[in-house]
């Protein structure tokens, strides 16, 4: 079987400078024309995992090669496919712009033909051994998450027991600290959070009070209000917690041990000045940290313990909104109030936890499903979703380009391509399809119907089905498509994800 070619994609204005380096590379590579920056966007668009370099010509109509740059640095498309200037502009200022914008190599024209194909040859296997090594990397990476989640979960666990808490409170800080911070990145931009920053954050927030193993047992666990000496002694738990991290045998830059230092040494800080250890002020204290503070203090509220009884959510909203609990940031508690109605479902777990004389393994199963329900395992929703989008891009990469769309259970989400949003007139995110009149008024309902049937009997072992004769409005006219539907299924379970489909005129 002979070798398949790399795909090469020069975008240039010039019929002849396409011609020239279309025969120059031609013996070596699979070549594709655009004669524009946009229609090369358009290529790319659906196909970038195609191609293994795009040659780029600066000055043409429509969009420039700046543009084209620009674009791609706007959705990260530098780290599919790497750029190769060939223009006749040699200006210095030129040729910066650019390597700035994201160009991995700049060949003035007249060129040698060897040393283009040299540069394009060496360009790409440079490129394809990146993506390899930040596949391993991006892998062991991940398992030091894994290890440091567990060996983190075992830890505070420990804490939690001797405490003699649920292990529910750890759980609901993860979940609190999590919502808190994905409605911060949504509303506000005052705090630089990557995804990473995140995941850090929730993880770390398991080891807030850590520190509690140094707290004698019977002021840990005494059943009524603390004397102001006993109060006293409690307070160290924050600093002994930041002692005890202090003293792993790792430097205090590894990002996840400065995130937890920050958390156990200040979560009960507060934004006026008047918490402890430090009397820190406003953002003086780590957004990590006020973060879980505030769900440190929500959860304290609804949770039961021997010396109160739990207050309801309203009423525990209504105590850290009115500074009851200490003074917090505005803008978190801005959030707060937006994610409140999750946060009651979560008390009601709680309670349900609590009063059910279900058995153990009754309880956990009832919680799974309901955090399952409001979306509330993080977790197990990214892995899902990376899953969906892994089986989407190789069911795309796998089949030719035509009209897709998928389905997410989960969101009730219907996504199109741009293609076929244009082609039917319909936006490309349909939130509830079959409640969307624009969708239904496109296809015969007894299609659809049957469509639907074929989903619902689709299984983990047959995933895949193929539907004929259906009809779609296109413009005034009815246009026959065969549909290929491929279902998606979570790891080794039988719950069905979502699916995505493929027209094809007929």
């Amino acid at each position: 079987m002979p070798k398949k070619k790399f795909k090469v994609l020069i975008a240039d204005d010039s019929e002849l400078n396409r011609m020239l380096l279309h025969a120059i590379l031609e013996e070596t590579y699979e070549i594709v024309e655009a004669e524009n920056g946009q229609v090369a966007i358009d290529i790319l668009k659906d196909n970038l995992n195609e191609f293994s370099a795009l040659l780029l010509d600066i000055q043409m109509p429509v969009m420039d090669g700046f543009e084209v740059l620009a674009y791609m640095n706007k959705y990260d498309w530098f780290n599919y496919i790497p750029v190769i200037m060939i223009s006749s502009e040699t200006g210095t200022a030129f040729i910066e712009r650019a390597y700035d914008l994201g160009a991995i190599d700049y060949i003035p024209r007249p060129f040698d033909e060897k040393v283009v194909k040299r540069r394009i040859y060496n360009t790409i296997l440079l490129h394809s051994k990146q993506k390899q090594l930040t596949s391993i990397i991006t892998e062991q990476l991940n398992e030091k998450r894994r290890s440091d989640k567990m060996m983190i979960s075992i830890l505070a666990s420990i804490v939690e027991f001797r405490n003699g808490e649920s292990g529910l409170h750890i759980m609901n800080i993860h979940v609190i600290t999590r919502l808190l911070l994905r409605k911060l990145l949504e509303k506000y931009d005052n705090y630089q959070l990557s995804a990473d920053d995140v995941e850090l954050i929730c993880i770390a927030s398991a080891l807030h009070d850590i520190g509690k193993l140094s707290i004698p047992d019977e002021i840990l666990n005494k059943p009524g209000r603390f004397t102001p000496e006993e109060f006293e002694i409690m307070k160290t738990h924050s600093a002994a917690g930041a002692k005890m991290l202090q003293s792993v045998p790792f430097e205090m830059t590894e990002p996840l041990l400065k995130v937890s230092y920050e958390i156990c040494n200040w979560h009960h800080e507060r934004y006026d000045g008047k918490g402890y250890p430090d009397g820190l002020v406003g953002d003086q204290i780590p957004i990590s940290a006020q973060v879980v503070s505030i769900a440190d203090v929500y959860d304290a509220l609804t949770a039961e313990r021997c010396y109160k009884k739990p207050f309801p959510h309203d009423v525990a909203m209504q105590m850290i909104m009115d500074g009851k609990c200490g003074a917090f940031n505005p803008i978190l508690l801005d959030c707060l109030k937006d994610i409140g109605p999750i946060l009651e479902s979560t008390l009601k777990l709680k309670s349900y936890n609590q009063n059910s004389g279900n058995n153990e393994g009754e309880v956990d199963r009832y919680i799974a499903d309901k955090l399952h329900n409001y979306g509330l395992i993080a977790a197990e929703k990214s892995m899902r979703d990376q899953q969906f989008l892994g089986q989407s891009l190789l069911f795309y990469q796998s089949n030719s380009n035509e009209i897709f769309a998928s389905y997410n259970y989960e969101t009730s989400n219907m996504k199109l391509n741009q293609y076929a949003s244009n082609l039917f007139g319909i936006n490309t995110v349909i939130e509830k399809p079959l409640e969307d009149d624009a969708l239904l008024s496109l296809v015969s309902k007894d299609k659809l119907n049957e469509f639907i049937n074929l989903i619902r009997s689709a299984t983990s072992n047959n995933p895949d089905f193929v539907l004929k004769n259906i009809s779609f409005i296109v413009g005034s006219k009815k246009v026959a498509f065969t549909v290929y539907c491929h279902t998606i299924w979570l790891g080794d379970t039988d719950k069905c994800f979502g699916f995505i489909t493929k027209l094809v005129k007929e």
